[in-house]
């Protein structure tokens, strides 16, 4: 069972914000680039380490749906990286990280 949802449009980013602000919920957001090594390495870790299971993981394909991480940037004032995996909560980002420093137990401190 994949633990990954697709994030494919701008749309759906926007509702999760919206649904996030509404109930005080959050989701997490991984921008990957698949011509990207360390990309590939950092996926592989949150792969192996993701144990939350009431928090919803988004991927988002930077090659494929850059629009979408652009847009990411700017609604959250978020410095596009890659890879980096945003904590999104009551409709704000509470955490970033990328690269290394990807850190699925620094993630849940925020929690």
């Amino acid at each position: 069972m994949s633990i990954w949802k697709e994030l494919t449009n701008i749309e759906q980013f926007a509702t999760l914000v919206d649904e996030s602000q509404k109930h005080g919920s959050a989701f997490v957001i991984f921008k990957h680039s698949t011509r990207c090594s360390i990309s590939s390495m950092a996926k592989r870790r949150v792969d192996d380490k993701w144990d939350i299971t009431d928090l919803p993981l988004y991927y988002l394909d930077l090659i494929q749906y850059r629009d979408v991480s652009n847009y990411i940037e700017q609604s959250l004032n978020v410095e596009h990286q890659s890879p980096q995996l945003i904590l999104v909560k009551n409709g704000k980002a509470i955490y970033d990280a990328s690269h290394m420093s990807i850190s699925i137990d620094k993630l849940k401190h925020q929690l």
